[in-house]
């Protein structure tokens, strides 16, 4: 990363934030932050400038392909052709499909997934003449297996996925060398759950196991640095991706029964509640939510994952070992 632009959408807060101080760390010469609060990016860009990058927050919404492109000329005019572009802006909205107008689901999608395919393009445009760089594409578990009351955020990382893989595809009958990444994330200690848009009374909360958004920016980091077509964070997100390639029928029927209330605390909102769908939320939100008591810090499968080479010839050395030492016992016997 020594000296690289990088782009990071959704830059505000959460994962996006997370991921631009951890580009810094790893030696990026300049972060550029697209998100729509420019307070918020003001505040990321004093993180990332404290951690010895440059820093160019734009304001923009990712929602809208003009902006995203000019935004991806300005990078590239002030700070350098881009590197990495890391598309992480999202919106949801925790509702039953019934509760959820046009308008809302239009949003959501136009945002999580449009705005992804908005920044590849943008992106793409300027690797490809060069026939370098990186785009990570911030996923989910919920790309392989839905939960009720998101079905447009879980829509729309699927047609993420999707849409990946078709690009995936072009790029290597082109014989391209810009790789194109998938991190799919577990449940994370973000600030989606204090803005998202609800129809319900309580306060939302991440499904099981919770992780703090610097484990996604370790593992966004490093899927930009390697060439791994997807990469699955925490052992929650494995366990349910090959869960629901197993029995998705079980877990249709699991979910049903139990994944309304464990989406959301016991703490009451009120009505008035503001929420970022269509406009942001002026607040000090940072990179991490309101979920610091339950949230790992580290996770074994990731670390596992991003050395699976020495896991695996560990496993076979000692599974080699196990098979020395159990023969002779046999042989005696």
């Amino acid at each position: 990363m020594r000296g690289q632009v990088v782009v990071v959408t959704g830059a505000g807060a959460g994962v996006g934030r997370a991921a631009a101080r951890a580009f810094a760390e790893a030696g990026a010469g300049c972060v550029a932050l697209l998100s729509r609060n420019a307070e918020r990016l003001a505040d990321t860009a004093d993180e990332v400038v404290a951690r010895g990058a440059r820093a160019l927050p734009i304001a923009l919404d990712v929602a809208d392909p003009v902006q995203v492109e000019e935004a991806a000329e300005r990078i590239e005019r002030e700070a350098g052709p881009i590197a990495v572009w890391v598309n992480n802006a999202m919106a949801t909205i925790f509702a039953p499909l019934s509760a959820i107008s046009p308008e809302e689901f239009a949003r959501v999608t136009t945002v999580t997934y449009l705005g992804t395919v908005h920044g590849t393009m943008s992106a793409l445009k300027r690797m490809r003449a060069r026939n370098a760089g990186t785009i990570v594409q911030v996923g989910s578990a919920l790309a392989y297996r839905s939960i009720p009351l998101q079905s447009a955020y879980c829509g729309a990382k699927h047609a993420i996925r999707g849409f990946t893989d078709s690009v995936r595809c072009e790029l290597i009958h082109d014989n391209s060398a810009v790789r194109i990444s998938m991190v799919q994330l577990p449940g994370l200690n973000t600030t989606q759950f204090e803005w998202a848009r609800t129809s319900f009374r309580h306060h939302p909360q991440p499904v099981g196991t919770v992780y703090q958004p610097e484990v996604a920016a370790r593992a966004i980091v490093w899927a930009a640095t390697h060439a791994r077509r997807e990469l699955y964070v925490g052992m929650p997100s494995a366990l349910t991706i090959v869960a629901n390639k197993l029995a998705p029928g079980l877990l249709d029927r699991l979910l049903a029964h139990h994944a309304y209330e464990q989406q959301f605390t016991a703490q009451p909102i009120g009505p008035d509640r503001p929420d970022n769908l269509f406009h942001p939320v002026s607040s000090p939100y940072r990179a991490r939510g309101s979920f610091d008591a339950r949230a790992c810090s580290r996770s074994l499968q990731l670390w596992a994952s991003l050395h699976r080479r020495p896991v695996g010839l560990a496993l076979a050395l000692a599974g080699c070992c196990a098979l020395a030492w159990a023969w002779p016992a046999r042989q005696r016997h």
